[in-house]
């Protein structure tokens, strides 16, 4: 057992991580359910875990993480843009599994309105729709999502937020920007919500993964080979989707319970300046 693993305890937590069908929000939820937490498995669709062939539906995944944590699961779907979707599906996580006690806001994505990369994808190039397409699906319903669940937080004075941000929220790209731009919007949205909460006691804070080997990192861009060995260097490589579930699960716990407002990059020490 890993000292985080003795000493860190979930089993008193309700936890509904957005956009955990696959990818990152997967492992970051059964990471949460390892440690005792009840969880509520979400996408945009019961059919997205099947896109990279992670799961055969939401449905799966959520049976899958329950029999192997031994935790209550269920199973919720909706557009996080949208008010009226994240209220009925928050109410239905309520009901089901009880008061939500951590919030981790983890869907996102550099995609277009109608799917894939906007193409271009520069500040000065890429179509507006894509960029309020990419706006709705980070900050919009990053914002959306933290006042239907943190609203009821406040009011039961208890409650912790990580939303994950991402390397390129701390760059200046010229690729991607428009995703740059939300996910740098994304963390202060956190650092001034975890002002606005800080008198009820509910925490915010996010985690910044660098490159994480994801199905869909490993699908949808060109790799570096040595970047895949982590036998090669612990550091100059790709990280662990694991890697960045374990500091959610921390800042989620009650072993960061004097930790707010803020910003936890996992990537390895790639954004530290040269020497």
């Amino acid at each position: 057992m890993t000292a985080l693993a003795a000493n860190l305890s979930l089993s008193n937590h309700v936890a509904l991580v957005t956009g955990s069908g696959r990818g990152l929000g997967r492992a970051i939820a059964d990471r949460l359910a390892e440690f005792g937490a009840a969880v509520a498995i979400h996408d945009v669709s019961a059919t997205a875990p099947a896109e990279f062939g992670e799961a055969k539906d939401l449905a799966e995944v959520a049976a899958q993480i329950g029999a192997a944590r031994g935790v209550r699961t269920t199973a919720v779907t909706g557009d996080i843009a949208s008010e009226g979707d994240v209220a009925s599906f928050v109410e239905r996580v309520e009901a089901t599994l009880g008061p939500i006690s951590i919030l981790v806001n983890n869907a996102g994505g550099d995609i277009a309105l109608r799917g894939g990369k906007p193409r271009p994808n520069t500040g000065m190039g890429i179509p507006l729709e894509d960029v309020r397409a990419i706006f709705d699906r980070n900050l919009i319903g990053t914002m959306v999502v933290c006042r239907a669940v943190v609203a009821r937080m406040i009011e039961r004075r208890r409650g912790s937020v990580v939303c994950v941000g991402s390397l390129a929220a701390h760059e200046g790209f010229t690729e991607g920007v428009a995703y740059a731009v939300a996910k740098a919007a994304v963390v202060h949205w956190a650092r001034c919500l975890a002002k606005e909460v800080r008198p009820a006691g509910v925490r915010v804070n996010v985690v910044s993964p660098g490159p994480t080997k994801t199905a869909r990192f490993l699908v949808t861009r060109e790799v570096d080979a040595a970047m895949m060995d982590e036998g090669a260097s612990p550091l100059i490589r790709y990280g662990n989707p694991r890697e960045v579930a374990d500091a959610v699960a921390f800042l989620a716990s009650d072993n960061a319970n004097f930790i707010s407002g803020q910003v936890l990059r996992v990537d390895g020490g790639s954004q530290l300046s040269p020497a």
